[in-house]
């Protein structure tokens, strides 16, 4: 993960959006990650102020369809994802693995029209906001590059729904700024954290997400402690529950 492969992610973002000479929005994020990891439909789980979650966006009815599919059974890849660290990728939802996991909405989801399911959880820190989901009508797994760039599309996501709830003026580039000022850095100061907790990266950018709301400081400049050894995480050894805290040094 580098600056140069987020910076093309929001440029890909922008195009779609520019193509329907229209502000950056959700909509634009689902267009632009279907067409890089070749999904035939893309869609946006976000949780409501009813504390449920519904479809912000779905590129086609078998989006919308698969979400309402999991919101009504309670169950699927998507809602795993959003309430946990990592993505859940499910390359056959046919599979006996998945029929296991998710009795009622796998079967389902297959007679809908979908074969592979990838799902990309929305979270900062304990707070889950929903999750980017792709399908295609083909069974197959991600390859790295894709698994990578749907990574980072997410990511944007997340951004784009941060930027929207706090009212932001000139949402577009605000959100851009803060997509790509934290983007090498911030990866990097992940994979740093991956190893010093020995958890998933994705569960160490979360915890970089929470040391920044906890004490009150920029994200970057948590990022930039990491990456410049100023800060380091440790696993905390009261109670033995393995939870980590920031030290500086």
């Amino acid at each position: 993960m580098n600056e140069n492969r987020a910076a093309g992610v929001w440029a890909a973002i922008a195009a779609a959006a520019r193509d329907e000479a229209a502000p950056v929005a959700l909509r634009h994020v689902c267009l632009a990650c279907a067409d890089a990891v070749s999904a035939d439909d893309a869609a946006l789980l976000l949780a409501s102020t009813l504390h449920t979650w519904e479809v912000a966006y779905a590129m086609n009815p078998l989006g919308e369809e698969l979400v309402e599919l999991q919101t009504t059974y309670g169950e699927g890849p998507a809602l795993d994802a959003a309430a946990g660290f990592d993505p859940v990728l499910v390359p056959e939802l046919g599979s006996a693995a998945s029929n296991s996991r998710w009795p009622a909405y796998g079967p389902d989801a297959v007679r809908a029209g979908a074969a592979a399911q990838f799902s990309f959880p929305l979270r900062v820190g304990a707070v889950r906001l929903g999750a980017l989901e792709l399908y295609r009508r083909r069974p197959g797994s991600l390859t790295s590059a894709e698994l990578a760039d749907a990574t980072i599309y997410a990511d944007a996501a997340l951004a784009i729904v941060l930027n929207t709830r706090a009212g932001s003026v000139d949402g577009q580039r605000a959100t851009e700024a803060d997509f790509l000022s934290r983007g090498a850095e911030l990866h990097q100061a992940a994979g740093m954290v991956s190893v010093q907790l020995g958890v998933p990266v994705g569960e160490a950018m979360v915890r970089l997400r929470a040391h920044a709301y906890r004490h009150g400081e920029r994200l970057r400049d948590v990022a930039h402690a990491v990456v410049a050894r100023r800060l380091r995480f440790e696993r905390s050894q009261a109670g033995g529950d393995g939870r980590a805290e920031g030290e500086r040094t």
